[in-house]
């Protein structure tokens, strides 16, 4: 029998991401994540896979840092970015106390990295061009900085002076963990070295200053250099978005291809430089939902059209084959996310194949050949690893390769998968994930603990390590992972149905959800508890004030006044287009805020809050843990001063679920109350 499944067991599972194939095919890159010796962070670094599965992994990289932003040059050497000290900088030189990202070149041969680039405001992005290999970056510099040195002497003045003040004079001035500036991003472009001792080429400024249009981009390079499309993002008071501009390398001219309405992203050059694709979303309103749909441009005549239109999904992550007649790109599918195919010739009617499903897909990579496709697949119950396909067969299974997240020996043990269903009020099919204790029965019913999934527009797909519903297994709960509606990868209809209206359907499904379940012998419908985070937190809190049907509610940066919630989330007018307009129509968050119930709730529970979150501000738990106390509700408060939306510390993370498992505990199992030993 293989070994439980602790929480020792979970951090150490190494965490892949960022999978990346070499212009030849002959190499995979992955970005591989681990604890640090002292088990206080998390650190990655850069492994190499063989394509072919024969290789065992290997590990490129090294650094108390870590590495990542893997890239490949044409000639098969690779960039990164990392926060490592220069080797070759001068013994007099002190460094930085916390040096940002710099550029760094590894040769293709192996041996050591060296430095290229170490813009004094760091590395924040990098694409490189297919064809030329020119280098495209996003760094940071300081309003009215020309140049790299003038925004060091500006740092500078503004250190020694001990300011750390910022000014600002648009909308809005945060971004989920931080404020924005003083430093804004800027694109710029350099030639490739000429061979691994050459510099890097000058790196020309695309942009100059773009104030808040970059706060966190997706962008492409066309394959010879000559421009570079990017998201740009609209901040105007009543109107939020981002844009898709193309940028010419020679002119510096913008060409802003989708303006003024919606939300666009994603955007990646063909082969031949001539189109660009990308994922556009409808200028959604309270009663207009949102919709994401795959759109092709024609960079020289300037004529788009919507590709893969009878595919019922969202696209996303488009990637073209190497002949430009095709693109491959993910969709949530049904508590998963699967990979599709869509034929783009003439004669092909946007034919559109699905390659795999059954598992949460990313970071898909087709070879040069264009007849394999490279990708990492997980699961509930397994995490990410690298996966071979086949770039056209449909519906096939996936071949695993030897990767950093290939077991030596037996998986520890988790519990017993399963995908599950019930109807809704309007007998619509609401799926969902159970993982249940392997001994679970009749005659031994485990309690049931339901997770709602964040968003709203989320789902339950693939392997958590924020909420890991496996760590739950080991104490004998079983979890429940609905997606009711709002989830994406269950057509239009999904969204449509909860859309603006958060207290309603989606309520109502989760409870549908867990209604179905409890029907199960091997369940204990007598003891049950939920738990939510972010929008799962709202749903959480509206739960709490309007059934007492749970043991224990957890509630986790959640949202709990929605009329204060606009004024203090990093982005309040990005909601209006789905609850509208506060100042004009304030009863459509009043009726739909959960503080209103306060008076009703009899649950126990437990706030969890980060203060440096931004997304759902700190304001939330504080008004949350005032009512609650003041209303008489038992109920604690896990505080993280040095979290923001996501509990990423190792340490933390370990205190937060011996939190959750004590409250549970206490409350579902009728157990003594365990404080945790550190707090």
């Amino acid at each position: 029998m293989s070994e439980p499944f602790d929480f020792d067991h979970f951090i150490a599972l190494p965490r892949l991401s960022g999978l990346r194939l070499s212009p030849d095919g002959s190499r995979l890159v992955v970005a591989v994540a681990t604890p640090g010796p002292d088990g206080k962070d998390i650190r990655t670094a850069l492994w190499q896979v063989d394509p072919a599965g024969e290789a065992a992994p290997r590990r490129l990289t090294r650094s108390a840092v870590g590495e990542s932003n893997a890239a490949f040059l044409p000639d098969g050497s690779l960039l990164f970015t990392s926060a490592r000290p220069d080797p070759d900088a001068k013994k007099d030189d002190k460094p930085d106390e916390d040096p940002p990202a710099a550029l760094w070149h590894l040769p293709s041969g192996g041996g050591e990295a060296r430095l290229l680039l170490a813009p004094p405001g760091g590395v924040a992005g990098l694409k490189v061009a297919r064809g030329s290999g020119a280098v495209a970056l996003l760094a940071g510099l300081h309003p009215g900085a020309a140049d790299f040195d003038a925004d060091r002497e500006r740092e500078k003045a503004r250190k020694d002076a001990g300011v750390k003040a910022h000014l600002y004079e648009s909308y809005p001035i945060r971004y989920w963990d931080h404020y924005l500036g003083p430093r804004e991003g800027r694109y710029f472009v350099a030639d490739a070295p000429a061979d691994d001792d050459a510099p890097l080429g000058t790196a020309e400024d695309l942009t100059g200053p773009t104030g808040a249009a970059l706060p966190e981009p997706e962008f492409d390079i066309a394959p010879d250099g000559r421009s570079l499309a990017t998201t740009w993002r609209r901040n105007l008071v009543g109107s939020t978005g981002d844009d898709i501009v193309v940028i010419d390398r020679g002119t510096r001219e913008r060409r802003v291809l989708t303006g003024g309405a919606g939300w666009s992203g994603a955007p990646a050059f063909s082969p031949d430089g001539l189109r660009l694709a990308i994922v556009r979303g409808v200028d959604a309103a309270p009663d207009i939902p949102e919709r994401l749909e795959l759109v092709v441009f024609d960079l020289e005549s300037g004529d788009s059209r919507v590709v893969a239109r009878g595919l019922d999904r969202w696209p996303m992550s488009p990637v073209w084959t190497p002949d430009g007649n095709a693109i491959v790109f993910t969709a949530d599918d049904g508590g998963g996310v699967s990979i599709y195919r869509v034929e783009l010739g003439r004669d092909a009617g946007d034919a559109v194949t699905r390659l795999a499903s059954g598992a949460a897909f990313s970071d898909v990579e087709v070879s040069p050949d264009g007849g394999t496709v490279f990708a990492l697949r997980a699961n509930p119950d397994r995490p990410p690893h690298v996966v071979r396909l086949d770039a056209r067969a449909s519906d096939q299974e996936p071949v695993e390769l030897r990767s950093p997240a290939t077991p030596a020996g037996e998986l520890p043990r988790v519990g017993v998968l399963e995908r599950v269903s019930a109807k809704a009020d309007d007998s619509l099919e609401i799926g969902s994930w159970l993982l249940r204790p392997a001994e679970a029965s009749a005659n031994k019913p485990a309690p049931l603990v339901v997770f709602v999934h964040g968003g709203p527009l989320g789902t339950w797909a693939g392997w958590s390590w924020r909420w890991n519903a496996n760590l739950l297994i080991e104490r004998g709960y079983a979890v429940l992972m609905p997606d009711p509606a709002l989830s994406i990868g269950y057509g239009q209809a999904m969204i449509d149905r909860g859309w603006g209206r958060w207290h309603e359907r989606p309520y109502t499904d989760v409870m549908a959800a867990v209604d179905g379940v409890l029907e199960r012998p091997d369940i204990d419908a007598t003891r049950t508890a939920l738990m939510g985070g972010s929008f799962g937190g709202y749903m959480a809190n509206w739960v709490a004030g309007h059934t007492d049907r749970f043991k224990a509610i957890v509630t986790h940066a959640s949202l709990w006044e929605l009329r204060g919630f606009h004024g203090t989330t990093d982005d309040g007018v990005s909601w209006e287009q789905e609850i509208g307009d506060p100042y004009r129509n304030p009863e459509r968050y009043e009726v739909q805020s959960p503080h209103a119930a306060v008076g009703d709730i009899k649950t126990p529970m437990l706030v969890i809050h980060g203060e440096l979150d931004a997304r759902v501000p700190i304001s939330e738990a504080l008004r949350l843990w005032t009512d609650l106390q003041r209303h008489g509700v038992e109920a604690k408060f896990l505080y993280f001063p040095d979290e923001n939306h996501w509990v990423l510390k190792p340490q933390n993370s370990r205190v937060w679920y011996e939190t959750v498992l004590a409250f549970l505990d206490r409350y579902v199992l009728d157990a003594e109350w365990k404080r945790p030993s550190l707090l």
